[in-house]
């Protein structure tokens, strides 16, 4: 199947009733618009307050330089992701690439692992993000309030905001990301201002022999699960105004920004630290998470660490959003495409948001997130970091298949599209996510899936052989390009 077939009709084939869709809306997303999106299914402030402390124990002062090096890595990736959305506009995502290159089937069994990828990674952040919000009630506002309540009550937001309409979360996204953006501003400046810390602004960290050291494995493989999320730039390509255009323009932009964002903030943190301790400073407080409050609170005071405590919790609110509504166009697609009960693949006849979809997903979440609470499981040691674990996992297989299917698909338009865009970018990006997907395996004990964890991987083969099983058995899976 490639690009240049035709469009399907409105109508699902094969159901029993031809049902009138009126699809997604069109022409409703700018360049803006999209990133936000994708920068906020990243979160950059989670990322930095709990993923970056992480990097620092792993490499020490390297860990700016190793953020860049994950963000060449997405950049490279994003020339053929690139490439592929100038001829495929699909909510489908790496789904829709994986059947354009590499047919139905196997687009199929990447759909299986996709939804795994998407379930486990939101239910482990939706984990994470309970711990945080209890904290802050308890701590900072007096209101003892139970974790599950306060999930519970996210969780129905967060879905209501997604059914509700893309206008409505994307109102409420630029709100929460220009004020964590602006928070990590406001504090890199501050520590510029007061010298750069006992480092005074060095740039040791990013010289071969620091960023080449022991521990550069395991730094880079949580470096590039902090760009999860970065998909969403062609699953709204449906709903953005120019999509061969805004798709381009906004993969670019989010992956610049990201990369830059992480690593200069991440540089600030260490010179402000100290870059000859920042690794064992880090590693000390790695349960605690007060790594970066800490050096927040010697530069700016405590008033600025309660502010930064509220919109930690916010920006992770602004991820659960971005995620929900990303993830919901990828189960209308699939659902329009018949790999998954077509009901899902309707949208609202009024608002033509995928409201079937976004409910499917909070009850889906629900069901997982409460067998884990009724196996009284740690929120933080076992529900964050095992579907951590699967989720990163299940991300890396998609992005390798995908490079491969970018790679057959664009075999026969090297002489339109140039040979760096249709082979030279996707094959560079194909060995390094293979890196990377060694390391996960290899490192799996330190993502989180040691013991019982660990058998959860057996869920990517699984889901893949029952996608491939579908569309064997359903022959008129239909994962067609720019659909009308």
């Amino acid at each position: 199947m490639s690009g240049t077939e035709p469009a399907p009709s409105a109508t699902r084939p094969g159901t029993d009733s031809a049902v009138q869709n009126p699809g997604l809306q069109r022409d409703r997303l700018g360049v803006i618009g999209v990133t936000f999106f994708v920068v906020a299914a990243v979160a950059p402030m989670a990322a930095v307050v709990g993923g970056s402390p992480v990097v620092f124990a792993s490499i020490g002062a390297a860990a700016p330089a190793v953020f860049l090096m994950a963000g060449v890595l997405f950049a490279i990736f994003s020339v053929g992701y690139v490439t592929m959305s100038r001829r495929i506009r699909n909510a489908g995502g790496f789904v829709t690439y994986v059947a354009s290159g590499l047919g139905a089937r196997a687009g199929a069994a990447a759909a299986g692992v996709t939804v795994l990828f998407y379930v486990a990674v939101q239910c482990a952040l939706w984990s994470q993000y309970g711990v945080f919000v209890t904290q802050l009630f308890a701590d900072r506002l007096g209101l003892p309030v139970p974790r599950v309540v306060l999930l519970l009550l996210s969780l129905l937001l967060v879905t209501a905001l997604t059914a509700r309409g893309v206008d409505l979360s994307l109102k409420v996204l630029g709100v929460l990301l220009l004020l964590e953006v602006a928070t990590f501003v406001v504090l890199d400046v501050g520590i510029l201002v007061q010298g750069g810390g006992p480092s005074g602004g060095s740039l040791s960290g990013f010289t071969p022999d620091a960023v080449l050291a022991p521990g550069l494995g395991v730094a880079f493989l949580f470096c590039v699960s902090c760009f999860t999320g970065f998909e969403a730039t062609v699953v709204f390509s449906e709903e953005a105004r120019d999509p061969r255009r805004t798709i381009p323009r906004a993969a670019y932009l989010s992956i610049g920004f990201i990369g830059l964002f992480y690593a200069f903030t991440t540089w600030c943190l260490s010179t402000a630290n100290g870059l000859g301790t920042v690794q064992d400073d880090a590693a000390a407080k790695l349960e605690s998470g007060t790594f970066v409050p800490d050096i927040a609170g010697r530069y700016l005071g405590p008033s600025f660490v309660t502010v930064l405590d509220f919109l930690v919790v916010t920006s992770f609110l602004a991820m659960l959003i971005g995620f929900h509504n990303l993830f919901a166009r990828y189960v209308f697609a699939l659902g329009r495409a018949g790999a998954i009960p077509t009901v899902l693949g309707r949208t609202s006849s009024r608002s033509r948001t995928p409201v079937a979809a976004a409910l499917a997903i909070g009850a889906t979440e629900l069901v997982v997130l409460g067998g884990f609470e009724i196996t009284r499981a740690d929120p933080i040691g076992t529900t964050y970091f095992w579907l951590l674990a699967l989720g990163t996992a299940s991300l890396l297989t998609v992005l390798l298949v995908t490079c491969i299917a970018m790679l057959s698909f664009l075999a026969g338009s090297r002489a339109e599209e140039g040979l760096w865009g249709t082979t030279v970018a996707p094959a560079l990006s194909l060995v390094g996510f293979v890196v990377v997907l060694y390391l996960a395996i290899t490192n799996y004990a330190l993502l989180g899936g040691s013991g019982v964890g660990a058998w959860l991987l057996l869920g990517i083969p699984l889901l893949a052989v029952l996608g491939w099983w579908r569309a064997t058995a359903r022959r008129d899976l239909d994962f067609a390009a720019d659909p009308s």
